[in-house]
């Protein structure tokens, strides 16, 4: 509902080449806020708006909320946002940005960057990589580390505030839009995890994982900046959206990336992210939050869709909000999990075929990839690439990293979700331990070992870019002179082709 608060004046001397040494302005418009785009300058004026989301009113309150969300992004882009500047009336009534007189408005000034570096924009053109993934998934677990804890938001209130907000909005926006029938399963879906995982949203509130964190966290606000992702855009003005479950604020990204198509990308940040914070004790809550952020978008597109006078953008939104409505559905209706054990020498392509089908596995986003050879690392005490010495491949390191990799599966197919153990196996007694965990939980259990000549697998740890993995081709040989016993898991011939190895483990997982 807009106030009626007159900003004419100020949007006329922001969008002035004038304003800003003569550089041609370009602006960009949402519901909430103006963005005057002028040289190497951004200048983000905020609405004189209230919705029942968001309050906008009144020059001092803008004031205060610009200088929060300067303060809060700040966090993860010190480089774009430069500060809080006012525009002053001067005594013969005309305004200047930042000069004397009465301050009538404020405006978040910051530094431009290339539109095309956002990663909507990447995405779009098919152009995310996906090696920037990780990058993407470290900076994300670095926030939500340092971010303030707030015990006083999240928990089964917040996550019933979300789906209460959803259901109203679907009745109401939705209506002549949305599928009734629809609407009602997903509100009965979701409202019955929420009772099954309220105790778990209430502990994890009271531990410490409900905190300050983004909010809006989506592709279009992550851009590439001086070389690594970089967030940007976190809100400030309410906390009833800003101050949630960590885990709730990466699944917006999670859901965006499997919206779009992208599922290797979903699930490369979910590995990331969970192997720098090993959070697998809120992991079952996750298919209740993809579900909730689809149901979000849903209702988003419905009221963009209002504000819409053009028929065909109108229809375009309208059918956007009927996708993430089924999506919704899907995503709170996860397929059953899965154990999956990859074993096989050292250069046989194990970790490559873990990222390869675990993105197909499971719940959404796809298995947690449980990696022995980073595993190791963590247990030493070192960085994935620092390599180690005898002491780090002795007979009890090796038992602690096959027992530590068996119990972070176990948690995760326990949570509902896939895992995938990548590991050599070449001890029986540790294949039949990682079939047991499967059996305890009572999941299925797919083995398999690749196999290729040892001059094969040589050549490739030879040609290994740095990586977790220490083995050389002394290790291989050793390994291959090792013997594993009677191979049970099905086996599959390393030697072929990527897509070879592909269609064989395919057939192995089946459906």
């Amino acid at each position: 509902m807009t106030l009626g608060e007159d900003q004419t004046a100020v949007v006329d001397l922001l969008s002035s080449p004038s304003t800003h040494g003569g550089a041609s302005v370009e602006r960009i418009e949402t519901h909430s806020s103006i963005v005057f785009l002028a040289g190497a300058r951004a200048w983000k004026l905020k609405r004189a708006v209230r919705y029942d989301y968001l309050d906008f009113s009144g020059v001092g309150r803008r004031r205060w909320l610009c200088e929060a969300e300067v303060r809060i992004n700040r966090r993860t882009a010190p480089a774009l946002y430069r500060g809080v500047v006012p525009v002053n009336r001067e005594r013969d009534g005309t305004l200047r940005l930042g000069g004397p007189g009465e301050a009538v408005e404020w405006v978040i000034e910051m530094t431009r960057f290339d539109q095309e570096a956002l990663f909507d924009r990447l995405a779009a053109r098919g152009e995310l990589d996906l090696a920037l993934m990780r990058p993407l998934a470290v900076a994300i677990a670095d926030l939500h580390a340092g971010a303030e804890r707030r015990s006083d938001h999240g928990g089964s209130a917040g996550m019933a505030w979300v789906i209460d907000g959803n259901a109203a909005d679907f009745a109401g926006r939705g209506a002549g839009v949305l599928d009734p029938a629809t609407c009602s399963a997903l509100s009965a879906e979701t409202r019955r995890a929420l009772d099954r995982l309220a105790a778990l949203l209430e502990e994890r509130r009271s531990g410490g994982f409900v905190r300050q964190c983004h909010g809006d966290l989506h592709l279009r606000n992550i851009v590439m900046w001086d070389g690594r992702p970089t967030l940007f855009d976190a809100v400030e003005f309410n906390d009833e959206i800003a101050c949630i479950d960590v885990l709730y604020d990466l699944a917006f990204l999670l859901m965006d990336l499997w919206k779009r198509r992208l599922p290797r990308h979903a699930n490369a940040v979910w590995n990331g992210y969970l192997f720098e914070l090993p959070d697998l004790a809120g992991i079952a809550l996750v298919p209740l939050f993809l579900s909730c952020r689809a149901a979000v978008r849903a209702k988003t597109s419905l009221v963009a869709a209002a504000l819409q006078a053009d028929r065909v953008e109108r229809a375009r939104l309208e059918g956007a909000a009927v996708e993430y409505l089924e999506m919704a559905l899907d995503l709170v209706r996860p397929p059953p999990p899965v154990l999956v054990a990859i074993g096989g020498r050292s250069g046989s392509g194990k970790s490559w075929l873990a990222r390869e089908v675990a993105p197909s596995l499971g719940a959404a986003p796809g298995a947690l990839v449980v990696r022995c050879d980073q595993v190791r690392k963590r247990l030493s005490g070192v960085s994935e690439l620092d390599r180690l010495g005898s002491d780090g491949y002795s007979d009890e390191m090796t038992r602690r990293v096959y027992s530590a990799a068996a119990e972070r599966a176990e948690v995760a197919i326990r949570a509902g979700h896939a895992a995938i153990v990548d590991a050599t196996f070449l001890r029986p007694a540790d294949r039949s331990a990682i079939a047991e965990v499967a059996r305890r939980a009572a999941v299925p259990f797919v083995g398999l070992w690749l196999e290729a000549a040892p001059q094969v697998l040589v050549e490739r740890v030879r040609g290994r870019a740095p990586d977790a993995s220490d083995a050389d081709a002394s290790v291989v040989n050793a390994q291959s002179a090792t013997d594993a016993g009677p191979i049970e898991w099905t086996v599959l011939d390393a030697a072929r082709s990527q897509g070879g190895v592909l269609e064989q483990a395919a057939r192995a997982l089946g459906p």
